[in-house]
This record gives structure tokens, sequence and C-alpha cells, in this order.
């Protein structure tokens, strides 16, 4: 019973974060690629779109989902989720953020053949990964903003899920309010992955799709600021949220 119930809450992780990612890499396909409708919106667009598609997944999944790496670490902190489904969850979490650009990809396969030679490749790399702005790039810098945003998207959920009690649907709308505040404020830096599935899901993507005239993937910045700082801004959230607020 036990392993069943670990691998229910695993196809969760996977199922919500997989959704999640094709909303978002979905949107940035839209705004970036020749040929989608909605080329040329921007960021509010997309900002929203992924505000919008999370809450979409909590809707779904339910408000005990992380779909985040970071997510995960700062619950078992706090005693929300065993510290045996620690490493499992967060599998699931990645896996779920690289099924989930692949399908984003594969909807719009027409649209990134159509951009081929047309909108630059450092735009296309983009759609699937957090990175700062060309020529801009200063890693200590870009470290403290993931960390910082991390920190308060996951307190503000943790203090969110607190006082929502047993009421997903608000929830999963704070949840929403949450991620457009922190992107439209704090985001502008480092695209605000805050979530390792979020960014190195979806960068692992890239990196193996039949897509021509490839970016150099940064994987450097990827795997030290997406990938590292968003458990530094979870672990002082979790602290902070219980030793400071006192919930949980």
């Amino acid at each position: 019973m036990a392993s069943f119930d670990l691998l229910y809450h695993m196809l969760c992780e996977f199922g919500s974060t997989a959704l999640m990612i094709i909303f978002g890499v979905g949107v940035h396909c839209d705004t970036v690629l020749k040929g989608a409708k909605y080329q040329g919106s921007g960021h509010m667009f997309a900002i929203t779109t992924w505000s919008f598609g999370i809450s979409v997944a909590l809707f779904i999944f339910g408000g005990a989902v992380c779909m985040n790496p970071a997510m995960v670490l700062a619950q078992c902190i706090v005693g929300l989720v065993p510290w045996s489904s620690c490493i499992p969850y967060m599998i699931a979490d990645m896996l779920g953020g690289f099924a989930g650009a692949v399908v984003a990809w594969f909807m719009y396969a027409d649209e990134f053949r159509a951009s081929e030679g047309v909108v630059d490749p450092i735009a296309q790399r983009n759609i699937f990964s957090t990175n700062p702005t060309e020529g801009l790039q200063n890693l200590p810098r870009d470290f403290f903003c993931e960390a910082i945003c991390t920190f308060v998207f996951i307190s503000a959920i943790l203090a969110a899920a607190s006082r929502a009690g047993e009421n997903v649907l608000m929830l999963a709308i704070c949840v929403g309010l949450i991620v457009w505040a922190v992107g439209m404020g704090m985001g502008g830096i480092t695209g605000f992955a805050m979530n390792q599935a979020r960014d190195l899901g979806p960068r692992f993507a890239y990196q193996v799709l039949p897509i021509k005239d490839k970016a150099d993937n940064n994987w450097k910045y990827g795997l030290l600021v997406p990938g590292l700082a968003p458990f530094v801004g979870a672990v002082l959230a979790a602290l902070f949220v219980h030793g400071f607020l006192g919930l949980f």
C-alpha cells in the first residue's frame, strides 16, 4: 500500500509538472516562433499564462503537488512531505519538466521549422530555459536574485497553503497570483525559474530535440543559477515560515 501511495504521488508530480511546462514552454513558443498566432505578444502575456497554467495544474492535481524540486525540499523541511519521498518526487518533477517540453515542441513543430534561419537561435533556446539578458550575465548577482525570488515565492506559497487550509481552489488561485507578482516584479533579471524542473528539464529537452542551428545551451549558468539557487531560497523560506511565522 505504501509503495502504491508513493507511485500515485509521483505520477501526480510528473503529470502536474508536465502540464505546467506545456503551458509555459507553449506560451513562449507562441510569442517567439514565426507563424504562431500570438508572436510578439511579450512578457506580460507569457508571465500571465505561466501563472494561470500553474493554477490549472493545481486545480486538476490538487494543492499537495509540488511541481518543483525546491518546493519538495522546503516541504520536507517543514514536515509536509516525508524525507523518504524527497528524491522520488524530485525525479518525477524533473521527468515531468522534460516530458512537458517535448510535448510543447511537438505541438509547435511546424512553427519551429518555419522559424529556421528567421528567428534568433538564442530566442529559440530561451523558449525552453531561463537565461539572463544577453551580455548582462553576472553569476554572483544572478545567483542572489534567483535565490531571493525563490525565497519569496516559496514563503508566500507555504503561508498561503497554511491559511487556505483545505480550500484547494483558493490555494490554486493564490499560487497563480504569487507567480504573477514575483515574475513581474522580480523576474526580469534571471527569468525567475525558481524551480529546477521548470529550467533544467526543458533545457535538457532543448539539448536533445531535433531543432536546427541551436544556440549554446549555457549549461554553466543553468546548473549554477536555476540549478542550485532555488535550493538555497527553499531552505531559507522553510526556516522563515516555520521559525519566524510559526507555521507548520
